[in-house]
């Protein structure tokens, strides 16, 4: 027997027991080298016009002995000599692919997936003896290499009748390793991870008794086919298939890059979010894949958080990729391809926004809050990337609208109007939204908790400024008006100190900016009132409280009441100021913090 080098020892243990997180991608790493050995003679075959063979005799064949406990994957590709077993498998890490990319660096059409001449050692993980039997093409000698771990290895003659190699396992008694014995557990890892390999697949299996060989494998992916030959079926249907969903998508994108930097896509735009996708468990991120070969059932890499409801593929054979296939290297070619598909994602979506719209608001309606939380959780550095695909219900339009399509329906306004609320019809009942529709101004109704902190990071849109109509410094009065509403509240000045004096506000002053309702609360700063709802209702809130200011309408008859009842009695206008106030909250959806208090007073007026 002969052993690993010291090195190599190490190195089969530390991969064995760390390096890969999933046994059952043996399977996928020895049907990776088969293709690898299929495509070194299906080159020579190209090169060398003495060699005939049809690219359509070239098969892997598994076969699966239950009573011997072995699983055999074999291929028919260029086999290996004694001294290429003793090399590529008798020291870790000595890759074949790799030294036949390098000696052929300079010509087109090598496709080799296996690079780093570890995957196959994988194979220890689930077996307790791996022999690989080889016959090199044009050879008439045949070897079998056999090892039962890091103690070392054996090369020896052997019989074959046709070129090529058989990988023998022998599977590990345990019940953790049985399900490798079972047809229909393999028939599944190769639709998983193998299933686009460019060569056909074939399985032995059991039928009537009979045993017969079954073709597992897609052979070409979808995603590598030409688009005019796809049909809007065949997408759906391949959307179905592999992402499990009962609905068809909103829309999918088909890319196929090529140049400096070569990968095909295809992307989805599902039309409902899934039942977990706004809990922690849910994973976003790309099926990855590598010339066919499945890498990463869930590339997160590849997608932003605000696109974390679309599904796909990428395939590509320029990633660099590390020794298990499955840790992918931060480098340029990813974040390249991440940006592509990012864009193309975006572009589908303004194009649904315009072409589609019936499309792109069932799409808003399931992933709004998504798009808007990406410019939020980003503290607007990604507001250009998304702000247009926003969407918000227009008061004077009364549907959904773009920030740019508001923009163009009042060309004249210098500020973007919005007010927030629990629905479109509460939001249109406050006081301050009322005033404003009467002089025909259009507002965006914001129902979503996210909105008015979306707006605040935003700041501005075309340089035209948000602005939230129960702030206190809305200002739509003329200059006389302005000018007569600031004369009665230096008149009043005493009048609304004594009421400010019973509240917890910052001001009580009177207004302009109401039509019919006596009351309304303002507040003035960065925090609303929408937002201080939104945060003291999140756990562990220190009670978050907006600078709150009670106006109240000039023009309604409750003013002259005031001031009546300043000079007349100042007890009874306590009482009065508390009503105001309690009725402002409500109307706020605020609660009122002594209910009983209220209700008497309202009771001791009542009966004057």
């Amino acid at each position: 027997m002969k052993e690993f080098k010291a090195e190599s020892k190490r190195l089969m243990e530390l991969m064995i027991n760390s390096i890969y997180t999933n046994k059952e991608i043996f399977l996928r790493e020895i049907i990776s080298n088969a293709s690898d050995a299929i495509d070194k003679l299906h080159y020579r075959s190209l090169t060398d016009k003495k060699i005939k063979i049809d690219k359509d005799d070239f098969a892997i064949t598994i076969k699966i002995d239950k009573d011997k406990r072995t699983l055999t994957i074999s291929d028919n590709g260029i086999g290996m000599t004694k001294e290429e077993l003793e090399t590529n498998l008798g020291t870790i890490a000595k890759s074949g692919s790799l030294d036949f990319k390098e000696q052929n660096k300079k010509k087109e059409n090598i496709d080799i997936i296996g690079q780093f001449g570890v995957g196959f050692y994988s194979a220890f993980m689930v077996a307790d003896k791996v022999e690989v039997v080889s016959k090199a093409f044009g050879s008439d000698e045949a070897y079998i290499w056999s090892s039962s771990g890091i103690e070392g290895y054996t090369i020896k003659s052997t019989t074959k009748e046709n070129y090529g190699t058989d990988i023998i396992l022998t599977i590990k008694d345990d019940e953790e390793d049985n399900r490798y014995l079972d047809e229909e557990e393999i028939k599944t890892l190769i639709k998983k991870y193998s299933d686009y390999i460019t060569y056909p697949i074939k399985m032995e299996v059991t039928s009537d008794k009979e045993k017969k060989l079954e073709t597992i494998n897609s052979l070409v992916p979808l995603w590598r086919r030409n688009k005019n030959e796809i049909t809007e079926e065949e997408y759906n249907t391949f959307y179905s298939d592999k992402f499990f969903d009962y609905e068809k998508p909103l829309a999918y994108i088909h890319t196929k890059a090529e140049g400096t930097m070569e990968y095909n896509s295809l992307i989805y735009i599902p039309s409902h979010a899934s039942f977990d996708y706004y809990t922690k468990e849910y994973e976003k991120g790309l099926q990855l894949y590598s010339n066919g070969v499945l890498i990463m059932e869930k590339c997160a890499d590849l997608l932003p958080d605000y696109f974390s409801f679309v599904k796909g593929v990428v395939d590509s054979s320029d990633l660099s990729l590390n020794i298990s296939r499955e840790i992918l290297q931060q480098n340029r070619v990813l974040k390249t391809i991440a940006s592509n598909i990012e864009k193309h994602i975006k572009n589908e979506l303004l194009n649904m926004q315009s072409e589609k719209r019936e499309d792109y608001i069932k799409f808003w309606n399931e992933f709004g809050l998504q798009i808007k939380a990406g410019i939020y959780n980003s503290y607007g550095i990604d507001k250009e990337k998304l702000q247009d695909l926003l969407l918000f219900y227009s008061s004077k339009q009364d549907k959904l609208v773009t920030l740019k399509e508001y923009i163009e329906n009042n060309k004249d306004e210098k500020i973007i109007y919005y007010a927030c609320g629990t629905s479109t019809d509460q939001i249109k009942t406050l006081p301050q939204v009322e005033a404003l529709i009467s002089k025909d101004k259009d507002l965006l109704l914001c129902t979503n908790y996210l909105d008015e902190f979306v707006f605040k990071i935003m700041n501005k849109y075309e340089d035209k400024e948000f602005k939230n109509v129960c702030s206190d410094n809305v200002e739509v009065d003329t200059e006389e008006e302005k000018e007569e509403l600031k004369k009665l509240n230096d008149n009043s000045k005493d009048l609304l100190e004594l009421m400010k004096k019973e509240l917890d506000v910052k001001e009580v002053k009177f207004t302009s900016r109401l039509k019919n309702h006596p009351v309304c609360l303002s507040t003035s700063g960065e925090i609303s009132v929408e937002m201080e709802k939104v945060m003291n209702a999140m756990p562990n809130s220190e009670g978050i409280n907006a600078s709150k200011i009670l106006e109240i309408n000039y023009q309604h008859p409750i003013c002259k009441k005031l001031q009546d009842l300043y000079k007349k009695d100042k007890d009874e206008l306590k009482k009065y100021t508390k009503i105001l106030y309690a009725q402002a909250r409500l109307i706020e959806g605020l609660p009122i913090d002594n209910p009983t208090e209220i209700t008497n007073l309202v009771c001791d007026i009542l009966v004057k």
